[in-house]
């Protein structure tokens, strides 16, 4: 998945940079170094763009799969595991595990955390790259820049974000609804093969 995450994000880079540079050239500006690009606004704009609505739908499937239940699905608990009282601790378990306390309490939930973490963190520097792509064009149109909190107020801040956030909970949802009536043998994603459709957990 990282070696993977690597080769495209390199490749979105390279692409972007030429496809940028010829926006600039059609009106009449010098094109950017590489570099120069990677560090502006619209790369950056464009990948945490991204990021921001993948970390939302993760931290949000993480956090209701605790709560919510879907009768066939595998990305469910089962209906009739009753109360989730945990394993016995161990000399194994995490620290936090065995400090208890507060330190347990955020590290039960820590999972969710910090993906909403990363989710907050991409937010920031989608809002702060958008904002510098933004007052870049706006350069090249000899109109004014705008802050960060002006740029948040603006409907194209917010259609940059909804066109992320719809795809993923709909991707998200027809993985556990499809997960109910189709199967993948071999994926922990999958229940098995000849499992009923009834059956709700992996």
């Amino acid at each position: 998945m990282f070696g993977a995450f690597v080769v495209f994000i390199i490749l979105q880079s390279v692409f972007g940079w030429e496809a940028n540079n010829q926006d600039l050239t059609e009106h009449g500006a010098a094109a950017e170094s590489y570099w120069a690009y990677v560090a502006g606004g619209e790369f950056v704009e464009a990948t945490f763009e991204n990021w921001e609505s993948e970390f939302l739908q993760m931290g949000a499937f993480v956090l209701l799969t605790a709560f919510l239940l879907q009768k066939g699905s595998p990305e469910s608990k089962p209906l009739d595991d009753g109360d989730d009282d945990g394993e016995p601790v161990v000399n194994a378990s995490p620290a936090p595990v065995k400090r208890g306390g507060l330190a347990l309490r955020l590290y039960e939930n820590s999972l969710s955390l910090a993906l909403f973490g990363l989710f907050a963190l991409s937010f920031v520097l989608h809002l702060l790259g958008g904002t510098a792509a933004y007052n870049d064009d706006q350069g090249l149109h000899g109109q004014p820049p705008v802050t960060a909190l002006q740029f948040l107020g603006m409907p194209e801040f917010w259609f940059q974000s909804m066109q992320n956030w719809q795809s993923e909970f709909l991707s998200v949802g027809a993985l556990v609804i499809l997960g109910i009536f189709l199967r993948q043998r071999g994926s922990s994603q999958s229940k098995p093969v000849e499992a009923p459709h009834a059956k709700t957990g992996s």
